[in-house]
């Protein structure tokens, strides 16, 4: 349960700047993740289950933040979701494929 006197302490507009800047942070960590993969198609490192479950969580938060109405939540979440989407797709997709090869240095 949260601790009522810390939240009735803060100023509403400053919870959702943090709450803002939270979503900011951790969505643009998973960019770069989604961007190579998107690339490379390399869906080697990436565990099945740990995706579903990564998956299956992001959907929640956004269902969480839908039913809190806080515009951080849903939109962080609505993002790392279509992106999580699409890796799990990928890999269920290129799961069989193998790992690109290592680019060779070019020779003298």
């Amino acid at each position: 349960m949260p601790d009522v006197a810390f939240s009735a302490a803060l100023d509403p507009h400053l919870i959702d700047w943090v709450g803002s800047a939270a979503a900011v942070l951790t969505t643009s960590a998973f960019l770069p993740q989604a961007w190579l993969t998107f690339r490379t198609r390399d869906v080697s490192g990436i565990s099945l289950g740990m995706y579903t479950a990564f998956t299956s969580g992001v959907a929640l938060w956004l269902v969480y933040g839908l039913a809190l109405g806080s515009t951080p939540i849903v939109i962080a979440n609505a993002i790392t979701l279509s992106l999580a989407i699409s890796i799990l797709g990928m890999k269920l997709i290129y799961r069989h494929a193998p790992a690109p090869a290592a680019p060779t240095p070019p020779s003298r």
